[in-house]
Formats: structure tokens, sequence, C-alpha cells
């Protein structure tokens, strides 16, 4: 399984005055069990990008795949490729509007068409695995819970747009590492989209970078970081640790150093 963007480019109010180039010519694969991380500035294009894998923005020019197959050929399914590519938007508690937490995540199940039992099965299921306790199943719904309910689908890629946006550090570490925990046991492919590149570098295996609507880079977050001079450039900054690795060899002290 895979989603690919091939040439993909997405114009806002083409043929007007307001004519933006939101993304030009970008070219991507996301393979099945991968953890992805999207970082870049605000208006860098990121958010459009991943409204582009399962089908919420038709691009302007160029083709989303998903397992080969052109996502917007006449007569393909969106409605079961969006059982498969799951989208939590940034304050993902908005999009809740059933009254306990039970029923709002057995929501996309019974759309799916599934019995109360299944449905019920699997909310339960996706509740857990991003820690919501029981006990709390009748209370109203929450950022978890919403998580919970794209999960419930089952989907084969979760990819989540800033899901940590408006926590405290303590909300925001339990959100990542109930996302790493469900990566590791289920092999679920996410993408993570933020703007701290400290979320980012913590969790994932590899980083696209994305300004001003291109890829400025996509590898592992070691070689990402390697260009934090020209990360500064477009307004990101790498982890911490990095500056204090490259400190440290500068005076000597690094891993070929005299001093462990």
């Amino acid at each position: 399984m895979s989603l690919k963007l091939e040439d993909v480019t997405y114009t806002y109010s083409p043929g007007t005055a307001y004519e933006m180039h939101a993304l030009e010519h970008i070219n991507l694969e996301i393979p099945n069990g991968q953890f992805v991380g999207i970082i870049g500035h605000t208006g860098s294009g990121k958010s459009t990008l991943v409204q582009h894998l399962n089908g919420l923005i038709r691009p302007t020019l160029g083709r989303v795949l998903y397992n080969g197959e052109d996502i917007w050929k006449e007569g393909y399914p969106l409605k079961e490729l969006r059982s498969h590519v799951g989208l939590v938007f940034q304050y993902p508690e908005h999009q809740l509007f059933e009254t306990d937490v039970i029923t709002d995540v057995c929501f996309g199940p019974k759309n799916q068409g599934l019995s109360p039992e299944e449905c019920r099965k699997r909310a339960e299921e996706a509740l857990d695995h991003v820690g919501f306790p029981k006990e709390m199943y009748e209370k109203s719904p929450k950022r978890r819970v919403a998580i919970a309910g794209v999960l419930a689908m089952n989907p084969d890629f979760l990819v989540l747009d800033e899901p940590t946006a408006g926590l405290d550090p303590k909300g925001r570490d339990e959100i990542l590492d109930q996302l790493a925990l469900l990566h590791k046991t289920r092999g679920i492919s996410v993408v993570l989209v933020s703007h701290s590149m400290e979320d980012i570098a913590k969790y994932v295996e590899r980083i696209i970078v994305m300004n001003h609507g291109h890829v400025a880079f996509d590898d592992t977050p070691k070689k990402v970081f390697a260009h934090y001079k020209e990360l500064e450039k477009i307004g990101l900054a790498a982890p911490q640790m990095t500056y204090i690795m490259h400190a440290l060899t500068r005076h000597g002290r690094g891993r070929n150093g005299d001093d462990d």
C-alpha cells in the first residue's frame, strides 16, 4: 500500500487577481508503515498537501495515487478511500457532534455499514489505542476522542494536521506518545503535520520540509537536521540537540574528540 503524489500543483483562485500557487510540482510517495513528519512555516503548503491525500482537495495539475490508482479517475470510490486514509484536522474536537464519547467514535464505523456490535467493538479498541479511560465513555467528547473516531474506521494511513495545537506540554506529549504506540503496535502509517521540529524529531523516521509550496527537504531526521542553517533561512529551527552537537564538534568534543 502506498500514497503517491505525481507532479501535483494546487492553485487557489486560478485566473483571478488572487491566484496563488499553494503547491507546485510536488512528487512524493508515502509507503505503508512509515511514520512521516511534515513541517513548514505558516503558508508553506503543508495543510494543503495533506488534504490531497484522501481526496478532500483535487489537484489543479498532477495525480494522486492510492495503491497505484488515480483517485480522481471517473468512478473511483472516494468514500471508500477515506476509510483507508483517515484525516484528523487541527482542533479535531470541533469535528465532534454527538453527545457522548462512545457514540461519537461509533459514527465512522456506523457509516461504513457495520453492525452495532462491530461498531462498539471498533470504538472501544480505538479509544483504548489513544489511552482513553472506559469510565469516561459517557462523557462529552475531547481531542483524543476525535482521533479515536478516525481510528475506529481502521485506516491504513492516519494523517494528522497539527493534532497537538493549543495543548499544554503534558497533553502534547500524551497525544504524540499514543500515536507512536499506535504506529508500533498496529503498523499503521502515520503522517504528522507540525510546526514543532522538536516534536517531529522525537517520533518520526522521515521528515518532509515544505517551503512556499515546494518540498525543500525530504529525508531522515539526521540528514534533514544537517541542513540546520538552511532550515533557519526558511523560518525553522532544528531541535536544540542539533545545535548542541554542532557546538561540541566545533570545540573538539564531538564523537572524534577526546572526551566522553
